[in-house]
């Protein structure tokens, strides 16, 4: 899955804020921008955060990227995405993503860890009402679910266009955090008699499964039997 990269090339690099700067192992905080992208990129499924009423509320849901700003879509019935375009000047929002790398099995149950990383946005959101934008923001989410895949569907008539909500938060605050590596087992406890090492996770595809009202002679795309 691949962002669209924009032609004005921003600095290598976010610049670190009170919030974007971890309170605990710092040294595994980045603000590299290309690893910002390509983890963002290789997720599905971010998880929105916002305060409704007085309380804290994380949704799951898709979404998309174009260059440095993040595309959200739903229902315009749905809270967050009216919450949006009722705030004023937005609403304040944080975004994650997590990739789950390996299991780290410690001789010590203290050590156990995993291996990952992760990405956590800070920023406003805002309603897209310009018209062009949204069919953007649309394509950017459908295509980062398959690449390609917004060239190979029906396009959004005005009618689902006007029941469909879009909300962008630009990439300007901005971190991820990675653990990579082996187990960290205290000196005296390397004797023990208990395995310890890396189980390692692996993402992959199956054969996909064809609708069975597909019209005749439609074959499998080769961006899907690629994956």
């Amino acid at each position: 899955m691949q962002g669209t990269t924009q032609s004005t090339a921003p600095s290598d690099a976010y610049p670190p804020t009170d919030r974007t700067v971890p309170t605990r192992s710092a040294d595994r905080a980045s603000y590299d921008r290309e690893l910002v992208h390509a983890i963002l990129d290789e997720a599905y499924v971010c998880h929105l955060g916002f305060v409704r009423d007085g309380t804290p509320v994380v949704l799951p849901t898709l979404f998309g990227r174009v260059g440095e700003t993040l595309y959200v879509h739903g229902s315009t019935g749905s809270r967050p995405l009216r919450m949006t375009g009722e705030a004023d000047p937005g609403l304040p929002v944080c975004l994650t993503v997590t990739h789950v790398d390996a299991l780290v099995l410690a001789r010590s149950a203290f050590h156990h860890s995993i291996n990952y990383r992760s990405v956590v946005v800070h920023g406003i959101a805002y309603d897209v009402t310009d018209p062009e934008e949204k069919r953007t923001a649309l394509d950017a989410l459908v295509d980062h679910v398959v690449a390609g895949r917004s060239r190979d569907s029906r396009p959004a008539n005005k009618k689902e266009l006007a029941a469909t909500a879009v909300i962008r938060i630009d990439l300007a605050e901005v971190s991820a955090k990675l653990r990579t590596g082996g187990v960290n087992d205290e000196p005296e406890d390397l004797a023990l008699p208990h395995w310890a090492g890396l189980v390692p996770l692996r993402k992959g595809y199956a054969t996909p499964v064809g609708d069975p009202g597909l019209a005749p002679g439609t074959e499998l795309p080769g961006y899907l039997s690629d994956l």
